[in-house]
């Protein structure tokens, strides 16, 4: 279960800078280990995203700085969806039914991952800080761990997709 309490100290809006995942990743992913419910029900893979340059957000409402966060993966969804970008937010609320009407509040349309009480963010994605963003290549591979927020992050999330965009996966 995620710890809650040490969740809530981290979500703050003073935020570390980005962190570079660089070998060895810090977070031993596998394709085959990811694997959550989305808000319609249906089970979502990360292996099933393979081919696809993804980016996941683990947030939450009670969370100030995913406040600022959600809108701006909108925009990057909106933007790079249509070039090979799949966004999805990774929800670690304890009930689900504050999502929906939160992210129209933000008017953010983003396909919401479930992982109630946050077992797979704490114990598989290991995170530590509120919001955090992980960055896949097409092949599936961890690349950037993005944690906290600021709205200075914008441009080097933004080179960052494009440059795996135009990488293949073979």
């Amino acid at each position: 279960m995620l710890a809650l309490s040490l969740l809530l100290c981290a979500c703050v809006t003073r935020d570390p800078p980005p962190r570079l995942v660089d070998e060895p990743q810090p977070v031993a992913l596998k394709l085959e280990q990811l694997a959550l419910p989305k808000l319609d029900g249906q089970k979502w893979t990360l292996a099933g995203e393979r081919g696809q340059v993804v980016l996941l957000d683990v947030w939450a409402t009670w969370c100030d700085p995913c406040r600022d966060s959600l809108p701006m993966y909108h925009d990057l969804n909106k933007e790079y969806g249509p070039k090979g970008l799949k966004v999805y937010a990774i929800n670690v609320d304890a009930e689900s039914k504050s999502v929906e009407p939160f992210l129209r509040e933000l008017k953010v349309q983003l396909p919401v991952l479930l992982d109630p009480n946050g077992a797979v963010a704490e114990r598989t994605l290991k995170v530590k800080v509120m919001p955090t963003a992980f960055l896949f290549d097409r092949k599936g591979t961890l690349r950037y761990v993005h944690e906290g927020f600021a709205e200075e992050f914008l441009a080097k999330y933004t080179a960052e997709i494009e440059a795996l965009l135009k990488e293949t996966a073979q």
